[in-house]
């Protein structure tokens, strides 16, 4: 007998017979004796509705009341899920986010949880043996009352702090797959799932273009120590043995896994564009000049690269930035051309980045080296490169994406075998 949280994507809730066969899975876990809060998303594609509901009302809309528009998404699945639990005799009752209180920033469409009281929840288990089920994606700012929500991918985020502040053994992530995988197996037929990944490494994976959680959710886990179960919605409830461990991926700290590999998977993004400066003046402040406007923007600069000259007067400086905010960089930064002073701006949109994760890479050298000689076997030049003391990612062009992609997860031993 313990405690869970159990998380529901669009996907597994998108029409009322799945949101039975959610209600089936939540079945089998009370009836084992666990207590079970849930935290569902909106139904598949609703979310987009309502954002298409407020642009189509106003482009230029009030962020609160745009939050509190499509909040409502995630309102309507509790309340359903809620109902079909109770129609197969579950004790069960829908939670949004400002009766809990899941207390938030106040920067809307994209707030951080401050605090969770899960006292109520809590004693409800004890006193009626009651289902909590939880709209997710959603919370309220404290000083103006108004309803908040956490941005995309939110209701992973709102299902790991909730099992946190209520203590739980363990969050369960429902999806559409059935684990965390080596690289994607779209791409990579051999990709394999994994049983077990370190907090580090999802959250590299994460961040780098695997769609699986959102980073933030990974970040909450490893903070508080959450260990979280990725596992999928669509295995028949009545074939789990709710006291075995059912296909999926554990996530948990580095110390609970046996044997960490050199490398654990391979990510990739082709949401990238590169922005490089030609001869630029090269003395102090320049760097702050290019890339203050551009954090003043808001544009997240990824790669950065930077070439000195022969002469060392001028320098050529790379980054990339999110191919979403091309646009908008190259505009900031023509319009600092005059503090910047560069002579030349070349850019280009079709480029993807390949990156490479693993904790082992921490205790073994040439991990990085070996990956610039099979790709250059393979005549796939690298634009540009970046490290950290777990992952190294290379700037390519993107019609050698996959190709880059299979090599790697070959080269690392990590097909299926």
């Amino acid at each position: 007998m313990g405690r869970l949280v159990m998380k529901f994507g669009g996907t597994s809730v998108a029409n009322i017979d799945r949101i039975r066969n959610v209600a089936r899975h939540v079945k089998r876990e009370v009836d084992a004796g666990h207590d079970v809060a849930v935290v569902v998303s909106a139904m598949a594609g609703k979310t987009n509705e309502l954002v298409d509901w407020c642009r189509d009302a106003s482009p230029m809309h009030d962020a609160r009341e745009y939050d509190a528009v499509v909040a409502s998404g995630e309102q309507v699945t509790s309340g359903l899920l809620a109902i079909a639990l109770q129609g197969i005799g579950i004790q069960a009752r829908s939670w949004q986010g400002w009766q809990i209180p899941i207390k938030t920033s106040d920067a809307h469409a994209s707030a951080r949880i401050l605090e969770i009281d899960g006292t109520e929840i809590v004693n409800r288990f004890a006193d009626r043996k009651e289902v909590a089920v939880i709209a997710g994606f959603q919370g309220i700012n404290p000083q103006t009352n108004r309803i908040t929500t956490l941005g995309r991918g939110g209701s992973d985020t709102s299902a790991v702090a909730i099992a946190a502040a209520i203590r739980a053994d363990r969050c369960d992530i429902y999806t559409d797959v059935d684990g965390v995988y080596t690289t994607d197996p779209r791409v990579v037929p051999k990709a394999r799932r994994l049983d077990k990944i370190a907090f580090e490494d999802m959250l590299e994976l994460a961040s780098l273009g695997a769609k699986v959680l959102q980073v933030r959710s990974v970040e909450l886990g490893m903070v508080h120590n959450m260990p979280v179960f990725v596992r999928s919605s669509f295995d028949k409830p009545e074939d789990i043995d709710p006291h075995g461990t059912p296909p999926g991926t554990l996530i948990c700290s580095e110390e609970e896994i046996m044997e960490s590999h050199v490398v654990t998977g391979i990510a990739f993004s082709k949401d990238e564009a590169q922005i490089s400066l030609r001869q630029i003046e090269d003395k102090p402040g320049v760097a702050a000049a290019i890339f203050g406007p551009l954090a003043d923007a808001n544009i997240n600069v990824d790669m950065i690269v930077q070439n000195v000259s022969e002469d060392g007067k001028t320098t050529d400086l790379t980054f990339t930035v999110p191919a979403s905010d091309y646009n908008r960089a190259r505009d900031t930064i023509t319009a600092s051309k005059g503090k910047i002073g560069y002579i030349r701006l070349d850019s280009a949109t079709d480029v993807s980045k390949v990156s490479v994760i693993g904790s082992g890479m921490r205790s073994h050298a040439g991990v990085a080296a070996k990956a610039f000689k099979a790709l250059s076997e393979r005549n796939i030049n690298i634009r540009a490169i970046t490290t950290s003391e777990i992952k190294f990612s290379v700037l390519i062009d993107a019609a050698y994406t996959e190709l880059a992609v299979r090599t790697l997860h070959t080269l690392y031993g990590l097909d299926q075998t």
